[in-house]
């Protein structure tokens, strides 16, 4: 027989918190479907690596679910589904409810742009008979770890005419690949002496792209100018086409399984499509919910937000506002009796580098989702700082769905922190709070996450969209 618990040991078992590792509470069925589903998640990772190319993806995936585009005049009917499209670099997917939309909307915020190299709007030079793009990084990034990185190109470009064309060059079997160059470590007694920061800086990452010459002694710049002679030939544009065009250079990875038993992910651009993936099947597979449900793929986050595609501006509220009107209902009251939830990774505690993370309050691999209640730096600057009764009510929810969740913050109290766009949501007058994946290596080319945490992220989104 099992030996009876003590008074102490009862009491710990009722009040103590229970929360582990959840490999130790999950069995194995849904193990193994939380495995399956991270395979259509590292598909999605592989093909889906800029803003531009994540929007083609998730609209394609929607409307074979049944999503329409929005008819801003139509009055909907519940289980309608329907799309927002801004600019091709952010969309808006929503189902009806059957509660009137002044009961608010079930919101879900995700941004689908990371970390990367931009390159300049004069990229191409030839310098000592080799080629190379100048880029400006774009994000949080530590620069020197986006060196001897293969690396590909993806986005777009307008040329003079109007016409545009879209660049993708080192993802499929055969394409070349680019990189940044480093010095070797026998040459670089100064170069080691710079701070962390330093030791490659923004104007040394440039990208290496060739250095066969044209075939012409007269002409100068021959490496340059063949480089343009094989872009021209393949997509019909000239270097001044690169003032019109959006190129950004990326690792060129595959998503794939880490670990003996491929119980992680490793991939570029995990912050933050693991969120926007996630609850992407959680919306496109909700029928009939009793509120209308939202999700927001939102561009511009790794950047403050900004810009008419990034979610301080106001594409979001405004088309609450006309889906509220075109239903006769205030815009305000909609937003105002609305909840959310800011999908947003969490950085996973280490234990490589546990200093800058309180163990005790720090987002664990393998725990579940993380609900973070405030991020921000230091004195919680720059955050929403969620209410006790929305954390109170994101607990009880997530619980009665068992969903394993934990609790996560961004560093401790003076190492630093960061942002998400709770605040923006907050702004608008929305209960709003940050649930996410926890992230190993964040910002960095190869990032790390645990299939367990992302398919709970998955399961939260959908029965928050499930709400009676």
């Amino acid at each position: 027989m099992d030996k009876e618990m003590s008074k102490a040991e009862q009491l710990k078992e009722m009040l103590f918190s229970q929360k582990k590792n959840a490999y130790l509470v999950m069995d194995e069925k849904e193990i193994d479907e939380a495995y399956d589903f991270c395979e259509g998640y590292k598909d999605f990772l592989t093909k889906a690596k800029i803003e531009r190319e994540f929007i083609v993806e998730t609209i394609e995936r929607a409307q074979k679910m049944g999503f329409k585009p929005y008819d801003k005049n139509k009055i909907y009917s519940a289980g309608e589904k329907f799309y927002v499209l801004n600019r091709g670099k952010a969309v808006i997917l929503c189902v009806m409810g059957t509660r009137p939309l002044d009961d608010g909307i079930r919101l879900t915020a995700a941004h689908i742009d990371s970390p990367r190299l931009d390159l300049k709007q004069h990229p191409l030079y030839e310098d000592k008979e080799m080629a190379f793009f100048k880029t400006h990084y774009y994000g949080g990034i530590k620069k020197y770890q986006w060196s001897t990185v293969p690396m590909s190109l993806h986005g777009v470009v307008v040329r003079a005419d109007g016409t545009s064309v879209s660049v993708n060059i080192g993802e499929d079997e055969g394409d070349p690949q680019f990189c940044v160059c480093d010095l070797l470590i026998h040459l670089a007694d100064e170069q080691m002496k710079r701070p962390a920061a330093k030791i490659i800086t923004g104007e040394e990452l440039n990208i290496l792209v060739g250095s066969r010459p044209f075939k012409d002694d007269k002409a100068s710049e021959l490496v340059k100018l063949n480089i343009l002679s094989i872009l021209n030939e393949k997509y019909g544009i000239i270097e001044d086409d690169f003032i019109s065009a959006e190129l950004e250079a990326v690792p060129a990875c595959k998503a794939v399984d880490i670990g003996f038993d491929r119980s992680l992910i490793g991939g570029y651009g995990q912050d933050d499509k693991v969120c926007a993936y996630t609850q992407l099947e959680a919306i496109i597979e909700t029928e009939n919910p009793a509120y209308t449900c939202v999700a927001v793929f939102a561009d511009k986050e790794e950047i403050g937000s900004m810009g008419n595609t990034g979610l301080e501006s106001s594409f979001l509220k405004y088309f609450i506002y006309r889906l509220a009107r075109a239903h006769g209902f205030s815009g305000i009251d909609v937003i105002s009796a609305t909840q959310a939830l800011s999908a947003d990774v969490n950085a996973a505690f280490d234990p490589t580098f546990p200093e800058p993370i309180d163990y005790r309050n720090g987002a664990k691999i393998n725990h579940g989702v993380t609900v973070t209640k405030y991020t921000g730096a230091r004195g919680k600057s720059g955050t929403s700082d969620a209410s006790a009764e929305f954390v109170g009510k994101v607990r009880k929810l997530f619980d009665e769905a068992n969903v394993q969740w934990q609790t996560g913050e961004l560093g401790k109290v003076d190492a630093g922190g960061g942002g998400t766009v709770a605040m923006y949501l907050a702004n608008l007058d929305i209960d709003v709070i940050d649930v996410g994946v926890p992230v190993l290596s964040m910002h960095a080319p190869f990032e790390v996450t645990s299939k367990i945490d992302t398919f709970m992220a998955y399961k939260a989104f959908k029965c928050f969209f499930a709400e009676k």
